[in-house]
């Protein structure tokens, strides 16, 4: 009798996908936030300008943010890694314990537990990476993540925070003062490609989409309102 495949779906999404997530997630709301309590009171011209100004100092700023914690993570597993080779060479007994509270904490007992703590302190290799993963649970970092991670977590502000920017850029190239016309457009721009990332990270992330871009939407929505009603408010 033919049986159907079990093909289990898990969002598997990888550290780049994460950090295109963080990037443009900030690279459409700040930027779009800005855009619009400047547009409350200035022209398209200073708009553009301080936009590009915030996008280049948040592209770099949220970059190195990047950099630092992933950079953080690897010297933080080194470092639990060259303690875990210690201690199974000099606290044996306590970490053949550990290795045993372990097994037993998924539901074996202590003999069901004793072979496979002897297994795995026959091989110190295995026994320090079951410790890394099973009793302190880190995962091995990619090794050179922490440019990569600066560098997409970057082009992502910076490539989304032009969509907020860009009405303000064409109008201001035409030597137009229409700052409504602008406003609106990017508020309708910006919008879009908001509630076009939230369906698309829901799809990621197995959430509902319709719900993630509703979300999404809304929070960049409310940033860019309450911006322009400081603006007008101290105006």
């Amino acid at each position: 009798m033919s049986q159907t495949p079990h093909i289990e779906k898990h969002f598997t999404a990888n550290n780049t996908i994460r950090d295109i997530i963080i990037g443009m997630s900030d690279g459409l709301t700040v930027p779009f936030a800005l855009a619009a309590g400047l547009a409350a009171t200035a022209s398209p011209l200073i708009v553009v300008t301080a936009g590009l100004a915030e996008i280049a100092a948040g592209s770099i700023s949220m970059g190195l943010g990047g950099f630092l914690a992933a950079r953080n993570d690897t010297e933080h597993y080194d470092n639990e890694y060259r303690r875990e080779q210690r201690e199974v060479i000099e606290r044996v007994q306590d970490e053949r314990d550990e290795v045993r509270d372990v097994f037993i904490g998924y539901g074996l007992t202590e003999a069901q537990s004793a072979p496979l703590v002897e297994v795995l302190a026959a091989n110190p290799k295995a026994w320090v990476d079951f410790m890394m993963r099973f009793e302190l649970g880190l995962e091995v970092p990619e090794r050179h993540r922490a440019r990569t991670s600066a560098l997409t977590i970057a082009l992502s502000y910076a490539g989304s925070g032009f969509v907020p920017l860009l009405p303000y850029i064409v109008l201001s190239a035409l030597h137009s003062n229409q700052i409504v016309t602008a406003q609106i457009a990017s508020v309708v721009a910006t919008l879009i490609a908001l509630a076009i990332f939230g369906y698309i990270k829901g799809r990621l992330t197995g959430t509902r989409p319709l719900i993630s871009a509703l979300q999404t939407a809304a929070v960049g929505g409310a940033a860019a309102a309450a911006a322009f009603g400081i603006a007008k408010l101290i105006s």
